[in-house]
Formats: structure tokens, sequence, C-alpha cells
């Protein structure tokens, strides 16, 4: 999503084209796969609007909440695994020539508001999310997110494979 002219997006307009694009995804998409009853994977669902236009813009998080639940009828993930590191951390790692707007139109207090954002609604719906440590080395990361996703998919339980995963 780009602003014409260089101009700022409106967060709510922000939200709104996300939303949209959701819509489209979740009726094209998810829900189909669902229905054969697959499993899904998707990066960045509602979750990310409540965290980047709602916690980050100052969107009103009832307002957001239902623009996501027009988007995607109520269908809400079975779990949502949160790759937590500092904000400073994450936005290091990202290397120019990966810069979408949320890092360069965006100062450092936005990025620290997402992240907070992200840890409350972790801490709120505990059995939904599952925090992984992302502020170590990738392949640390990895192996504890991939824990975490098998712990979903298999029919038995995986016990996580290192220190950096709390269900919180």
């Amino acid at each position: 999503l780009m602003a014409v002219g260089g101009e700022p997006i409106d967060p709510v307009a922000d939200a709104l084209l996300f939303n949209a694009a959701r819509a489209q995804h979740v009726a094209t998409v998810i829900r189909p796969a669902l229905g054969q009853g697959k499993i899904v994977l998707c990066a960045r669902y509602s979750d990310s609007t409540m965290a980047y236009q709602g916690y980050g813009g100052g969107v009103e998080l009832d307002v957001l909440r239902r623009i996501i639940g027009i988007a995607t009828g109520g269908l809400v993930p079975d779990r949502t695994i949160l790759l937590d590191l500092p904000a400073e951390s994450g936005l290091r790692r990202k290397t120019p020539d990966h810069h979408t707007r949320f890092e360069t139109a965006f100062d450092l207090d936005f990025h620290r508001r997402v992240r907070a954002g992200f840890l409350e609604m972790a801490a709120a719906e505990p059995g939904r999310w599952t925090v992984v440590n992302a502020d170590r080395d990738e392949d640390a990361v990895f192996v504890d997110a991939l824990a975490a996703v098998l712990a979903l998919v298999l029919p038995v339980e995986v016990p996580a494979a290192g220190s950096g995963v709390a269900a919180t």
C-alpha cells in the first residue's frame, strides 16, 4: 500500500485497505482451504492490524475489531505465534533493500507501541498465543517457532526445543 505523492496514509484508511485485502484472502484462500480440512498458516493476520494500526497508529481498538470482524467473518486463528524482540533489534535486522514504509515512515516509538500491543494481546489471550523469544540467533528462533507449529499440527504433543518458547 503506497501513499500518493509521498503523503502519509491515514491510519483508518490504512486499516480499511489491509482489511479489504484480508477479506478477499479469507474468501478465496483461507475459508476454502479450511473447508477442505487443510491446515492454514498465515502471516500477518488480524492481530497485526490491531498492533500496527491500533496500538501503533492510534486507531480505536473497538473500531478495528468491527472492521476486522467484517473482513474475516469472525474467523480467528487457533494460534498466533509472536516472534518477539525489542523494536530496535527488529529494525536493525531488516536490510535497507527490504524496508517497507513501516520501517521508513514510522519512528522508533511507533515500533515500540506495536511491540507493546502484540505483548498485551498475547497476555490477554494466553491460550491462543505462543511468544517466541526472537532476540537470539535465527536457528534457535526457527527451532522454537517450528516446535510451536508442530505442536498444533501433529497428533502428539511436541515439547519446546529450547528455552525461548513461552506460552503466555
